[in-house]
């Protein structure tokens, strides 16, 4: 069973809290291809196996106010919402526009050594991965993949996406099997030598009227993602509700079933939750 707390904020003030209290030391080597050696800065505090759980900040009406959701997470705005709308607006670029605008760009560690560029390609980098991507793996810059073995093709059937998982809910609102993968067996061994994504993935299961989700985080750092990354998620689970209530009002001929679901749940899971002992007068 998750820690249960009342609300976000508590939830996420408590999770650092308990970091800087209870965390254990560990040197990994590096750190986002950063090697940790001369740098004692990089070495981090960690807690294992880090969850809670706890309700969105839900009106009488059964919608969420942003703001109250905002005040609550502490995200890094408007980057964070300019970078969630960048992740769901169906074009899987690479590198994208936001990253530049990310409030750690010209922080202590730039997004050039924190986030290894896969290939050059006409003078442009490329990152690893990006969230966008990997959340419409269909399609690359916005067109189809063209080749005579579609890179978008998994052992036996075509990749999924956002898209197939809110349609998935709509056929089966009660089904166990709706996830939205982050991690990709491409990241399996890290074999290209790069980053891979922090984020395992996300899972949404409607039980009574609320659509609950979990969040899955390989790694978390407390002071430079943690509460953008919770954010993101959370407006992740707002969206895909609001997807299927719009969709079923124009798209399918059934029974109503989300007009009157609510936001339910927020469950979040790090592997490793962690601070570098730089940050650590942060946390």
């Amino acid at each position: 069973m998750s820690r249960e707390y009342p609300n976000l904020k508590t939830a996420l003030d408590l999770s650092v809290g308990f970091l800087g209290v209870d965390g254990v030391e560990v040197d990994t080597g590096h750190w986002q291809g950063v090697p940790t050696e001369g740098h004692p800065d990089l070495v981090t505090k960690e807690l294992l196996d880090w969850d809670f759980v706890c309700p969105l900040p839900v009106q009488s009406n059964g919608t969420v106010n942003i703001v109250d959701l905002q005040e609550q997470v502490r995200p890094n705005l408007p980057w964070a919402d300019d970078h969630f709308e960048e992740r769901v607006s169906r074009v899987p670029s690479n590198p994208g526009e936001q990253y530049q605008n990310w409030p750690w760009w010209q922080g202590g560690y730039t997004e050039a050594k924190s986030m290894i560029p896969s290939q050059q390609e006409g003078g442009e980098f490329k990152f690893t991965h990006t969230y966008q991507e990997r959340i419409w793996p269909k399609l690359v810059n916005g067109s189809p993949w063209q080749c005579e073995q579609p890179i978008a093709h998994g052992i036996h059937y075509e990749y999924g996406d956002l898209d197939d998982v809110v349609n998935l809910l709509l056929r089966e609102p009660y089904t166990r099997q709706a996830y939205l993968p982050i991690y990709f067996p491409e990241d399996t061994g890290s074999v290209h030598g790069g980053r891979t994504p922090c984020t395992i993935g996300y899972h949404f299961m409607l039980r009574g009227d609320e659509l609950h989700m979990w969040y899955t985080i390989r790694s978390c750092d407390a002071v430079r993602h943690f509460r953008d990354d919770v954010y993101l998620a959370l407006r992740l689970q707002l969206w895909v509700l609001e997807a299927l209530r719009t969709k079923e009002k124009y798209e399918f001929d059934h029974p109503e079933v989300w007009s009157s679901v609510r936001p339910g749940n927020f469950y979040f899971k790090a592997f490793s939750f962690h601070v570098h002992m730089g940050d650590i007068h942060r946390v």
